[in-house]
């Protein structure tokens, strides 16, 4: 559990709800007709941006914010160096059967199993970091349209509570309902799009760019143990990597080269 994450999120809600009843409760803030044109609308306007399983699996993604894969780069260094030193004792045809962290690093000591060189090995290897980097960028996609359209639908709805206040000006006791709808929609869709999705799209790219790290370093790791090299050539070099990879420099370079 990311207690960042889930401290951060209730405490938001919490400082939200507590301003709404401190001026005079929930009641005036909860109104069935915008919650169907924010949360109905936005869901539905959603599920067309994308392909349905893809649409489906970012809800999964989603709890990844709260519930975070954790890939721990010390152990898989301490791994990568026993094995590179079993490799070098007892050849490759040693490391079968070993066990790996995770199934990335399993997938690449298979290869080198099964006699996979080093530029085979990284083309594959990258191809799996691509196709990864390429799922989590659909999820994320899928998860920035509910930022984008939520507060367009807060919108549409302000817009219709205006066109029924204005079109019974006539019944004071209709204009009340039709400014609420008016001006709760507005409210509704900020708070999905700012509260609650803007978020979890931050935190699940700090997540994939970790992820990203992570692979980086076992296809190095894999790379030094089909040349040969030494298990402390391969730890030095591994620490190394990550002290590069995390400097701010290199983060912003590679931020840009997104963009």
């Amino acid at each position: 559990m990311d207690l960042a994450s889930l401290i951060g999120f209730i405490g938001a809600c919490g400082m939200i709800a507590g301003a709404m009843i401190t001026g005079g409760g929930l009641g005036p803030f909860i109104d069935t007709p915008s919650l169907l044109i924010v949360g109905g609308g936005t869901f539905f306007a959603v599920m067309y941006t994308a392909p349905l399983p893809t649409f489906l699996g970012s809800f999964g993604a989603m709890s990844k914010a709260f519930l975070p894969p954790v890939k721990k780069k010390p152990e898989m260094i301490e791994r990568m160096v026993e094995l590179a030193g079993i490799a070098r004792k007892d050849g490759m045809m040693a490391l079968d059967g070993q066990e790996c962290p995770d199934k990335f690093f399993e997938k690449g000591l298979q290869l080198l199993v099964d006699g996979a060189d080093e530029s085979k090995l990284i083309d594959q290897m990258k191809k799996e970091l691509k196709a990864m980097q390429s799922r989590h960028e659909a999820n994320q996609n899928c998860i920035k349209a509910w930022v984008d359209l939520a507060p367009a639908m807060g919108m549409i709805g302000t817009l219709i509570g205006l066109v029924l206040m204005l079109g019974n000006m006539s019944d004071p006791k209709a204009i009340g309902p039709a400014m609420a709808v008016a001006l709760l929609t507005t409210l509704y869709g900020a708070f999905f799009a700012n509260v609650v999705f803007a978020p979890i799209v931050t935190k699940l790219e700090g997540y994939t760019a970790d992820e990203v790290l992570y692979r980086e370093m076992v296809i190095e790791g894999l790379k030094s143990i089909a040349r040969g090299e030494s298990p402390r050539n391969i730890q030095d070099r591994s620490e190394e990597h990550t002290s590069e990879l995390q400097s701010p420099m290199y983060l912003v370079c590679r931020l840009l080269l997104e963009k």
